[in-house]
């Protein structure tokens, strides 16, 4: 393949992938309907609908610009040469092989989220705070990108040095050893985020005795499910937005659950949020996603493997020789057709995963109303879009439409007579 084709490939992948999602953005909005969707109608009222629409198209346009500047500036960057200068650049050093590639992909990195920052900000105390959902100081929002870029910086670093050495010295078993050694840090890290790296970001407290903890454990104790832990975070410093997720493994399992899930909804629609919880764990999604993704990371370092040392893709974007770092990056560029198809597939997975584990919830506590209840108030409090158009969903959506999920929850329990299971 000669270098042309190479840069023809990418540029069309690359604008190909920006003109998607700008006409699926497109699409989503006209989609919008004047009327309240059925099942909404006794929890949104037209001005909550209309204020949601706004906020849909704001989040839009604010996601079209954020998109063409970076595409805009990457083609620019591409054009000039930006990948030979900051590679010659780092060589005056005269670093390590290793270190060189860690320097390159961190510049790259560190780059590209300085960049995103003015769109961030303006995202957070801009539109967030103009439909009343930041609750985040502008000190709060640098503290949070600082410790971010730290942490990408630390562990990111780590995989990527143990990456970059792997594929100096094993050869042609590189791509295999890369895989495993990755698999491991990866494991390694899905253990010790919740306890070591989460409360650099969030603040857990155990939720006082009452009525709400007496619940959830009773409802954990009936499903099987037991808990070493069940702790407040302070997600009102950040967003009004509402959320809860479990966290840990074996007997170190805990809940999670965000100050403004507590305020917004009762006893019930709480157990019911993490019963649909639950429901992830007992249908293995969780284990099924970390195969898959694992098996996904085989694949790409094989294939990375393969043009690595391809010098026409190097010279594709300027470069005078062939590096890992360089390959690193530019693989990742030629991949963007495959993440193209792959990505509605994951969505459509996880949308799958979402219905059974609504399923699960409605059909284990004991008023399945609950779980409908709490869906819809989520959906109201966080200004969703109720009428989202299919290819929008299937584009973007890793849960189905609030709707969807509504008709589904009441198809699950509508046949039979008593609920079953305990719940709150």
């Amino acid at each position: 393949m000669t270098v042309t084709l190479y840069q023809w490939f990418i540029l069309i992948a690359l604008i190909g992938e920006f003109s998607v999602n700008a006409i699926s953005g497109l699409l989503n909005l006209r989609a919008m309907k004047a009327g309240i969707p059925e099942e909404m109608r006794d929890t949104v009222d037209h001005e909550t609908y209309t204020t949601a629409q706004r906020y849909a198209r704001d989040r839009l346009r604010l996601e079209n610009l954020s998109n063409l500047f970076e595409l805009g500036l990457f083609l620019l960057f591409w054009s000039l040469g930006g990948f030979a200068v900051l590679d010659r650049f780092i060589s005056t050093f005269a670093l390590s092989p290793v270190v060189s590639g860690m320097v390159f992909v961190g510049s790259l990195v560190i780059a590209g989220h300085l960049l995103q920052l003015p769109f961030s900000y303006y995202g957070t105390f801009v539109i967030e705070e103009r439909y009343g959902f930041n609750r985040s100081t502008r000190r709060t929002f640098l503290l949070d990108r600082i410790k971010g870029l730290l942490f990408l910086g630390l562990f990111g670093g780590m995989v990527l040095a143990g990456v970059f050495q792997l594929f100096r010295v094993s050869g042609s078993d590189a791509w295999w050893h890369a895989w495993m050694a990755v698999t491991l840090f990866f494991l390694f890290m899905q253990y010790i985020t919740p306890t070591w790296i989460m409360p650099w970001f969030l603040s857990f407290e155990p939720l006082p005795d009452g009525e709400l903890k007496e619940a959830i454990l009773r409802y954990s104790s009936s499903s099987g499910y037991p808990l070493s832990g069940i702790y407040q975070v302070d997600g009102s410093r950040r967003s009004g937005k509402a959320n809860a997720f479990f966290t840990g493994f074996g007997k170190n399992r805990r809940v999670a659950l965000f100050d403004t899930l507590i305020q917004k909804h009762d006893t019930a629609e709480i157990v019911a949020v993490l019963a649909h919880e639950v429901g992830h764990f007992k249908h293995r999604h969780i284990l099924k996603r970390m195969v898959l993704s694992i098996v996904h990371l085989g694949v790409l370092l094989f294939l990375f493997q393969l043009f690595v040392t391809d010098a026409d893709l190097a010279a594709a974007f300027g470069m005078e020789r062939t590096t890992l770092h360089g390959g690193l990056v530019f693989f990742g560029l030629l991949m963007t057709p495959l993440n193209m198809l792959l990505s509605p597939a994951m969505h459509a997975l996880s949308r799958r995963y979402e219905f059974q584990a609504d399923n699960f919830a409605a059909k284990t506590v004991n008023d399945p109303e609950s779980l409908a209840r709490a869906l819809k108030k989520l959906s109201r409090d966080t200004l969703s879009n109720l009428t989202p158009h299919p290819i929008y969903v299937t584009l973007n959506y890793s849960h189905p439409p609030v709707t969807e999920r509504i008709r589904a929850i009441r198809a699950a329990v509508a046949p039979e007579a008593v609920p079953k299971g305990h719940g709150s």
